[in-house]
């Protein structure tokens, strides 16, 4: 069983990990990872602290809309916030803060999030209010 099996489950794969970055160093206690359970589930966790932890996770067919930033270190570092609207009552707005490869992370997300609703028969209402 390996590491990802055992935090989230037999079955379970680890599509895509990254830290918070400072100056493009991984040097934080958030990790953002995206999870696929076989035949079950795609999930976005947000993982947070090193003594304790505080766990988010957010649905990938619950995204509506992705937001991506990039300030001029960012580009000279390759490094940005992609922010993720969901339909989740709980955690509607998901920010992926200063991850590497902020534009190929934010298509990722966005066919992941297309593939996952069609799979699932969801459709997403253009009338969705977020933050």
């Amino acid at each position: 069983m390996t590491g990802v099996e055992r935090k989230y489950g037999e079955g379970a794969e680890l599509l895509w990990k990254d830290r918070k970055r400072y100056f493009g160093l991984p040097l934080s206690f958030t990790t953002y990872s995206l999870v696929k359970k076989a035949g079950a589930w795609v999930k976005i966790f947000v993982t947070v602290g090193l003594f304790s932890s505080n766990i988010d996770e957010v649905n990938a067919y619950r995204i509506c809309d992705i937001q991506m930033k990039q300030s001029l270190l960012g580009k000279i570092f390759n490094y940005g916030d992609v922010t993720l609207y969901s339909s989740d009552e709980t955690r509607p707005t998901l920010l992926l803060k200063n991850i590497k490869n902020p534009y190929q992370v934010r298509e990722m997300f966005s066919s992941i999030a297309e593939e996952q609703r069609k799979l699932n028969n969801i459709r997403i209402s253009e009338f969705h209010k977020h933050d």
